[in-house]
């Protein structure tokens, strides 16, 4: 990584962690610039403005989050080529990851654009509801497979379950963030692998 690639980053890193913790509206140019020790020429050679800053910012955070699931659920998949027995392997993995973190999630970056959307341009709010919308799919595609070898044991819309995936996620990050509880995301998406479970296993031989 060269010097420019280095500095960008850098900026990126303090950028996210401030608007995380107290929101965009409360994070100011001059702050990051301060504690990544820039001139403002420098700050403003990587980004053109605010919104420029909030859509690396939320490129590089949506790349991040699609890295990591891909990882754990290509590990699931790896361990089982039952499609129930894959994702129910892989939010395990899931759970267990978020445990490890030591202070809990430092927030979503995509529910804090969504509470200050009119700070940001078209473009910004547009990729918000894009990363929102892939992620969905993303768990669609895996109840869909899901269903073709166990069908659902209630009706059940698909395109909600998915849909609930990230709404667990997200709502327990707010969550245990407002309650000071670190462990409740583990929990809840370790919840939400005992509904999965109880959805699909069929009731001769209920899935592990």
């Amino acid at each position: 990584m060269g010097k420019g690639e280095a500095t960008r980053e850098r900026i990126l890193e303090i950028a996210e962690a401030a608007v995380l913790a107290k929101g965009f509206g409360a994070t100011s140019i001059d702050e990051v610039i301060a504690e990544a020790s820039l001139t403002k020429s420098g700050f403003f050679y990587h980004f053109r403005d605010k919104n420029a800053l909030a859509r690396e910012m939320l490129r590089r955070y949506v790349e991040t989050n699609d890295r990591l699931f891909d990882d754990i659920f290509d590990r699931g998949r790896q361990l089982s080529d039952d499609p129930l027995q894959a994702f129910l392997i892989s939010l395990k993995l899931l759970a267990e990851i978020m445990a490890d973190l030591p202070s809990g999630h430092p927030g979503c970056l995509i529910a804090s654009i969504c509470y200050q959307e009119r700070l940001f341009d078209r473009e910004v709010r547009e990729m918000t509801a894009r990363s929102v919308q892939d992620w969905n799919a993303r768990f669609l595609g895996v109840f869909e497979g899901i269903a073709a070898v166990y069908p659902p044991r209630e009706p059940v819309d698909l395109h909600d379950l998915a849909d609930a995936m990230s709404c667990i996620v997200d709502g327990a990050i707010i969550m245990s963030k407002t309650l000071n509880d670190p462990r409740r995301l583990e929990r809840q998406i370790l919840l939400f692998r005992s509904f999965v479970k109880l959805m699909f296993s069929p009731n001769q031989s209920p899935a592990a």
